[in-house]
C-alpha cells in the first residue's frame, strides 16, 4: 500500500495564520508537530510503504525542511505548478506509479487532518483494504454526530450489501455542505456520514474510473506527466499542459458516477481542522471554555479562541469569538462566522494585500528571512542561513545592502573578494556588486540586513547561480526569493 499525501491548499479559511505560501498543513496548530508531520507520521506501521507526497512547486521546500526535522522519509514528490483539485493530483501519482510497473493500493490522504485515535484508524483501514482488494473505492465516513454545515455528507444503503465485507455500505448519494436544517435531518436519519476526503483504491481502478467518468481531466494529465521534468525523487508536472486540466475533486469526477464507491465508517477523532471553530473544537479549553495561546490575557470571556503570536493581546467581556493576531494582521470574528473567513482574504486579494501571501517571517530553501522594519528609502531584516547553506549569486540594480553578524559564521562573496565575517562583525555590500551569502559553520547565521536605496522591491534580484535550480530572474514575481 503507498499513501499518497494531499499537501495543496491556499491558506484562506485559517488566516491569517495560514497563507497561500504557507498553509495549515505546515503549521502546528494542535500540537508540537505541524499538521503534514503527524500525517507522515500517522503512516509508520507494518505494511505501509513511504509516502508519495503532491505538493505545490513554491511548497517543496518547506517540506523537505519539515521532513528533515522530524527525520521522515518520502519516496517521491509530484510538484504542482499551481492547484488543479484532487482529482488530477491523484490522477497523474498514480499514472507515474503505473509507468513504473506498480499497481498498489493507494491511499489517499489530505495532509492537514487531524485523528487522533491511530488504532481506530488503523481498524478502518484494515477493513477497507478487504474491499479495495476486490476492486472497490473506498471512501472513509466519520459518522455524523452533529449538524455540520462546513462537510459535505455520503449517504449510504444500508441495506444493499452488493458483496462488500461485513461493515462496509454502498454510497448512493453526495451532499456538498448543506444548510442546517438539512444538516440536522441527515444526522437524525443516521443514513448519512462526513466525507473525510480520504480514499483506498488500486491505482488501475481509479485511472480505469477516471478515464471512463471524465476523460479530460485522464488525457490532459496522461500528457502533462509525459512532459514533466524527472530530477531524482522529484517530479515537477509541465505547467503549459497542466494549466489545460479541468479543476474537480476525486467526489465530483469519479466517486459521483462510479457504481464502485462505498463507505467505510471511521471513529477515529477525526476533524479536518478547516475553520477556527474546528480549531476551537480540538484543543484544550481553560475553565471558561477558552482557548488561548501565546501572550493572552482574558477577563470575563467565555468559549473564545484567543492567539496571540508576539504581542499581548487582551480581551474582556468576550463570547464565542475568534481572535487571532499576527506580526502584520489581526482577525476578529464571531465563532459561527468563521467559515467566512475566506471572503475577508478574496478581498484582501482583490487589493492585491501582500498579507494574503505570505507572513512577515518567509521560510527559503536556505532558512528564512523576517521584515523588522520599512520605510521610503530603507528596509530591516533578520536573516537566518541553515548551517552549510547560502543564498543565490545575485546582484540588485537600485539597492544598498549593509549586513552585520548577529551569531554565527557568514561567508561573504563581493565582487572578487571572499571573506569571513563572525559576530557583531559586518559588511557593505554596494549597488550592483555581485554578492552571496552564505553559511560555511554548524550552527545557525543570523545576520541584520539594511537595505537602502531608491527601489526595494524583491523583484529587483538579477539571479546569476542558484544551487536550488530556481529561475535565474524573478522579475515577474511580488514575492520574496532570494
Amino acid at each position: 500500500m503507498i499513501p499518497v499525501i494531499l499537501s495543496g491548499g491556499s491558506g484562506s479559511r485559517l488566516w491569517p495564520l495560514s497563507r497561500k505560501l504557507f498553509p495549515k498543513q505546515f503549521l502546528a496548530l494542535t500540537g508540537e508537530q505541524t499538521l503534514f508531520q503527524q500525517t507522515v507520521e500517522r503512516l509508520a506501521f507494518e505494511g505501509m510503504q513511504p509516502p508519495l507526497l503532491v505538493c505545490n512547486k513554491e511548497h517543496r521546500f518547506i517540506v523537505k525542511e519539515q521532513l528533515a526535522a522530524r527525520k521522515l522519509s518520502v519516496q517521491g514528490l509530484m510538484l504542482e505548478p499551481f492547484g488543479r483539485n484532487t482529482a488530477p493530483a491523484v490522477a497523474i501519482a498514480a499514472m507515474k506509479l503505473i509507468e513504473e510497473g506498480r499497481d498498489e493500493l493507494l491511499l489517499i490522504l489530505p495532509a492537514d487532518h487531524v485523528i487522533e485515535d491511530q488504532k481506530a484508524f488503523q481498524r478502518s483501514l484494515a477493513l477497507a483494504t478487504n474491499a479495495a482488494e476486490n476492486g472497490e473505492m473506498v471512501l472513509f465516513g466519520i459518522p455524523a454526530t452533529r449538524p455540520e454545515t462546513g462537510y459535505g455528507y455520503i449517504k449510504c444503503d444500508l441495506d444493499d450489501r452488493s458483496n462488500l465485507p461485513e461493515g462496509i455500505n454502498r454510497v448512493i448519494q453526495f451532499v456538498e455542505k448543506p444548510d442546517e436544517e438539512r444538516a440536522q435531518s441527515y444526522v437524525e436519519s443516521g443514513d448519512y456520514y462526513w466525507n473525510s476526503g480520504m480514499f483506498l483504491f488500486r491505482a488501475s481502478v481509479f485511472l480505469d474510473e477516471l478515464k471512463k467518468h471524465d476523460p479530460d481531466i485522464y488525457d490532459t494529465c496522461a500528457a502533462a506527466l509525459e512532459r514533466s521534468v524527472k530530477n531524482g525523487e522529484e517530479v515537477l508536472i509541465d505547467p503549459a499542459t497542466f494549466a489545460c486540466c479541468p479543476d474537480n475533486s476525486i467526489d465530483y469526477a469519479v466517486m459521483e458516477k462510479t457504481a464502485l464507491a462505498c463507505v467505510v465508517p471511521m471513529s477515529a477523532g477525526w476533524s479536518d481542522v478547516g475553520s477556527w471553530s474546528s480549531i476551537w473544537d480540538v484543543l484544550e479549553k481553560d475553565a471558561n471554555g477558552n482557548v488561548i495561546k501565546g501572550d493572552v490575557i482574558a477577563e470575563d470571556s467565555r468559549n473564545c479562541l484567543i492567539q496571540g503570536n508576539g504581542k499581548l493581546v487582551t480581551v474582556l467581556g468576550l463570547d464565542d469569538i475568534v481572535v487571532v493576531e499576527t506580526k502584520d494582521a489581526m482577525m476578529v470574528a464571531h465563532k459561527d462566522k468563521v467559515q467566512d473567513v475566506k471572503k475577508l482574504v478574496a478581498k484582501l486579494d482583490q487589493q492585491n494585500r501582500s498579507e494574503t501571501q505570505n507572513h512577515c517571517a518567509v521560510y527559503r530553501p536556505w532558512g528564512w528571512y523576517d521584515s523588522v522594519d520599512m520605510g521610503g528609502r530603507f528596509q530591516v531584516k533578520r536573516i537566518c542561513v541553515n548551517p552549510g547553506a547560502a543564498l543565490s549569486l545575485q546582484m540588485h540594480h537600485h539597492r544598498a545592502e549593509h549586513w552585520i553578524v548577529v551569531s554565527g559564521t557568514a561567508q561573504v562573496t563581493c565582487n572578487e573578494k571572499t571573506f569571513l565575517l563572525t559576530e557583531n562583525q559586518s559588511t557593505y555590500i554596494p549597488v550592483t556588486s555581485v554578492h552571496r551569502l552564505a553559511n560555511p559553520g554548524k550552527i545557525p547565521l543570523e545576520i541584520i540586513e539594511v537595505q537602502s536605496g531608491s527601489y526595494l522591491g524583491e523583484d529587483d534580484i538579477e539571479r546569476l547561480d542558484d544551487v536550488y535550480g530556481r529561475a535565474e530572474s524573478d522579475s515577474t514575481r511580488t514575492q520574496a526569493v532570494r
